[in-house]
């Protein structure tokens, strides 16, 4: 049996929001999409990326394909308009059969597992992410680097024949939990404050999504922010 909440926030300094998600366990499917390059472009291109995916898993494909075809879908519609405003959009997707699980990411948009501890199955596709896999700078020096919000990977902004999508699967085993959110969570709550939250277990899945997005904006809520815990009973 599958619990799950899910909330999306403006924040506190944005006027649009562009992130966008989907939450449905009859699909089986959850996903996070955080749209870039502004108003009308980072909206169209996060909404396209969750419309594809729905279609495509809809049809049986697998994330991975879906992906390749949202990134293929932004980039034909991106030359179809006369503005020189790229957009492109992250994605983190979940995709639940039964017991067995499949999540695919681009970008910095994050899914974590929870499973009597906090571990993030996603790797960031960010340029503080290279800087810390070369050694360079620490996870936390990461957090207030002034190019922490670059991205080397965006569906819509990458070429289809140099995308690399990540993915991870595995089995839910009751009390198991998958978070999937936008780096406007990240960016303003720590691991260990996300871990303090999903370790409650007297919360619903709704609960500690709602207390996620308050937390995000009581840290300044710079950015738009969403979040999605999927439970496994």
């Amino acid at each position: 049996m599958i619990e799950f909440g899910h909330s999306t926030h403006v924040g506190l300094r944005r006027e649009h929001n562009e992130d966008t998600y989907y939450a449905d366990a009859n699909l089986g499917l959850w996903l996070v999409a955080d749209g870039m390059g502004g108003h009308e472009h980072g909206e169209v291109a996060s909404a396209l990326a969750r419309d594809t995916l729905v279609r495509e898993v809809g049809k049986g494909a697998g994330l991975i394909p879906a992906i390749q075809l949202a990134d293929e879908e932004i980039i034909r519609h991106s030359t179809r308009r006369s503005e020189a405003l790229p957009m492109g959009t992250t994605i983190a997707a979940l995709r639940v059969n039964d017991r067995d699980f499949e999540v695919a990411w681009v970008g910095d948009s994050r899914v974590y597992i929870w499973n009597n501890g906090l571990k993030q199955l996603s790797q960031d596709h960010s340029y503080v992410q290279e800087l810390i896999d070369q050694g360079a700078i620490t996870s936390e020096q990461a957090r207030s680097h002034p190019h922490r919000n670059v991205v080397t990977q965006a569906l819509g902004v990458t070429d289809p024949q140099s995308m690399r999508i990540g993915s991870a699967k595995g089995q839910l085993s009751p009390g198991m939990q998958l978070l999937l959110c936008s780096d406007g969570l990240t960016e303003e709550v720590t691991d260990a404050s996300i871990a303090a939250v999903l370790a409650r277990s007297e919360l619903s899945a709704q609960e500690c999504v709602d207390h996620l997005v308050l937390a995000a904006l009581d840290q300044g809520g710079a950015d738009n922010v969403t979040v999605i815990l999927v439970r496994s009973r």
